[in-house]
């Protein structure tokens, strides 16, 4: 008996559905979408702007403050640890906003929901570290899908029980502590990865470009941020819209893991088409659209987008190691990507920047993402003509297929 369990431990699915049970549980979070309400709301009773000035700012702070040594220290702990720490960060986030009251007291919780926040990388980087990665592309879209159906539930729980039981805001957070809590129990029964970090069971291609599959990182947040302020005066539309957001995410997150596709000779060309279509539902239907549900479509699109790439993104990474340092990598790209969000509000929002209106700013974003959508289009063709050059389409096709049974791809 005691063998079967160890059998069934060792197997990759063992810590795949544990993992996945913490993401979907830790983000089913029903109390999200109606956080600064529950602010706002008789049970704080803060001020928006002390929210918006006081409050909110600390996540920012500190999150980028704690990202830096937690990705430094992931690698060496071994993962699970910080897994166990990011849930335990949520969990005592939510216990503060419930049960202490003040500006101070709502600051150390935001100080909390930061370690949250900065932990992440270690909830994308374990998994690589304890299957074979033969199974990697199915993994990346088992765990990136699960953490948006948790978000899409706990969305659309949260907007039934308020709209349709008018049930308090406190129950949702009661709710939501509950959440976090089983996926706090279920990050203690994680395996501990047992190989050591240094030697990559299977060596992998090149690692030249792996930092520019995630620049669009910061470009997302950012974009998502603008599109919900602005439209938070219909922000029933705003929660409906982003429900169905995160379910199309999921589905098409975990399409991923089943495409059979090459993306080590095809991952920038599918990169160029997807930048191209963001850039393209950024200036049509963001740009020169004044119509509000075209906004809605046009964010939907873009952001499916992105969910999609950065899933293929995460798993070309992971795969391109030739050492087991996940969370270096991740924290790392993590780490740049709120710095230069940082500097974009600076420089495009800010008053002390250039303060530009809201569709100039849709205009810098989209530019963007046409740079992006060059720069991987100048790659993938860097990668694609040296094979069609080699000799006829047969040649191209075999090389191919040594690339992909290379990579464990059927």
């Amino acid at each position: 008996m005691a063998g079967c369990c160890k059998q069934y431990t060792d197997n990759w699915k063992y810590p795949t559905i544990l993992l996945c049970l913490f993401g979907f549980f830790v983000n089913l979070r029903a109390v999200e979408p109606f956080f600064a309400a529950y602010l706002i709301g008789p049970h704080h009773n803060l001020t928006a702007e002390q929210v918006s000035a006081s409050v909110f700012p600390v996540w920012t702070y500190s999150n980028l403050a704690l990202l830096l040594p937690v990705f430094l220290l992931t690698d060496y702990l071994r993962y699970k640890p910080v897994i166990i720490l990011q849930g335990l960060g949520m969990v005592i986030s939510l216990l503060l906003s419930l049960l202490t009251h003040g500006v101070p007291a709502m600051q150390v919780m935001e100080f909390f929901y930061g370690i949250f926040s900065a932990c992440d990388p270690a909830y994308y980087a374990y998994i690589y570290s304890v299957v074979d990665i033969a199974h990697y592309q199915k993994v990346t879209g088992y765990c990136r899908s699960i953490t948006l159906v948790g978000v899409a539930l706990g969305a659309v729980i949260g907007q039934l029980l308020v709209s349709l039981a008018g049930i308090s805001l406190v129950y949702l957070n009661v709710i939501s502590l509950t959440s976090t809590s089983v996926a706090f129990l279920c990050s203690l029964f994680l395996p501990l990865p047992s190989r050591t970090m240094f030697v990559h069971r299977k060596m992998a291609g090149d690692t030249t470009n792996i930092l520019s599959k995630e620049m669009e990182s910061p470009h997302s947040e950012q974009i998502q941020s603008v599109t919900i302020t602005e439209t938070e005066n219909k922000s029933k539309c705003s929660n409906q819209c982003l429900q169905l957001l995160w379910r199309l995410g999921a589905v098409l997150s975990f399409l991923v893991g089943y495409v059979k596709v090459n993306w080590d000779v095809f991952g920038e060309l599918a990169l160029t088409i997807f930048s191209a279509i963001d850039a393209g539902a950024i200036f049509i239907f963001m740009v020169y659209s004044r119509n509000i549900w075209m906004c809605y479509a046009g964010f939907i699109i873009f952001k499916s987008c992105y969910m999609l790439l950065i899933t293929i993104a995460t798993y070309q990474v992971a795969v391109n190691l030739s050492m087991e340092r996940y969370a270096l990598l991740f924290g790392f790209n993590t780490f740049v990507a709120l710095v230069l969000q940082t500097i974009l509000t600076l420089i495009v929002v800010d008053p002390r920047g250039l303060a530009l209106d809201i569709v100039t700013q849709f205009i810098v974003y989209g530019s963007y993402f046409i740079v992006i959508a060059g720069i991987f289009f100048v790659r993938s063709m860097y990668l694609l003509i040296p094979l069609y050059c080699k000799g006829p389409v047969n040649q191209l096709q075999s090389a191919i297929k040594a690339k992909t049974h290379h990579y464990g791809i059927n």
